[in-house]
């Protein structure tokens, strides 16, 4: 049983938890996943670390209520536990393998769109931490489901904030407000990465195209299994099958074939939204 430290709700629909599990955070690594069950019967849900402490023996969640398993475990609070927590699971971003004087003459440009916000939080400050210049926008459709904006600003250089209605920061999307920041206010980088929903991903993709920039994208959203045995994440990249979960999630951008990952990632659409829906586990 793995007992959930803290518990707080980042937006009506998305909440953060810090949970105990000391051997998935003492070998965590930025980009990786986790999976949690809620209980014995419980669906297997891959969720990106959005931050861990090897020190305390925790990993952080941020889950938002989509379908019938998020929404159970965004029902339970501090003091719960959770059935299993197994990781880390996938690859550790590129980055991590390189040296500090590599990532001292880096320049970073985060795109982060929703609830994909929270996974680009380790990366930023694991750069951070490493001497990497980091900037970063976070995107929304409305201020008030923005989220991680004073985590994200006490770790990065500087912050960008878009909404689709104006309502707080840039007035529209993060594509041109990526595009404003390179071209118009003259900022260079040495490598972009977004992580957010797959359609703000493609189009992410082919701004940075456009300015020449190279981009990783995290393919987090077409896991279910999370070991790749179910082939759910299976996409195209470079012209040849991947899976996401345990050759990603991060991928070149460039080379991602988002229309058929789009494609793939509506197949469980139903089965997710089923308020019935049950793991069923002898």
């Amino acid at each position: 049983m793995y007992k959930i430290l803290t518990k707080e709700m980042l937006s009506p629909a998305i909440c953060r938890m810090k949970v105990l599990a000391p051997r998935v955070a003492s070998a965590a690594r930025p980009g990786q996943f986790l999976i949690v069950r809620v209980n014995e019967h419980g669906e297997r849900i891959p969720l990106t670390i959005s931050d861990y402490d090897a020190e305390e023996g925790s990993v952080t969640i941020v889950t938002q209520k989509i379908g019938a398993s998020t929404k159970e475990i965004c029902a339970l609070e501090a003091g719960d536990c959770f059935e299993d927590v197994v990781g880390p699971l996938g690859l550790a971003s590129d980055f991590v393998g390189m040296t500090d004087e590599q990532l001292k003459s880096a320049r970073y440009i985060f795109v982060a769109g929703g609830v994909g916000t929270a996974p680009v939080y380790p990366q930023v400050k694991y750069l951070k931490a490493h001497g990497a210049y980091v900037d970063v926008i976070i995107g929304a459709k409305t201020a008030d489901l923005l989220i991680y904006r004073d985590e994200m600003a006490a770790v990065c250089d500087h912050l960008y904030i878009c909404t689709d209605d104006g309502s707080e920061g840039f007035k529209g999307m993060v594509t041109a407000l990526l595009e404003k920041i390179v071209v118009e206010d003259g900022n260079r980088y040495t490598q972009a990465v977004a992580i957010g929903p797959m359609i703000m991903m493609k189009f992410t993709t082919l701004t940075a195209k456009k300015l020449g920039l190279p981009i990783v994208v995290s393919l987090n959203t077409l896991m279910v299994d999370g070991t790749g045995m179910c082939g759910a994440c299976r996409v195209t990249v470079a012209g040849k099958t991947r899976f996401a979960c345990v050759e990603g999630p991060e991928f070149d951008g460039y080379e991602v074939d988002f229309d058929e990952a789009m494609r793939r990632q509506g197949m469980y659409r139903a089965e997710e939204l089923a308020e019935d829906h049950k793991c069923k586990i002898r």
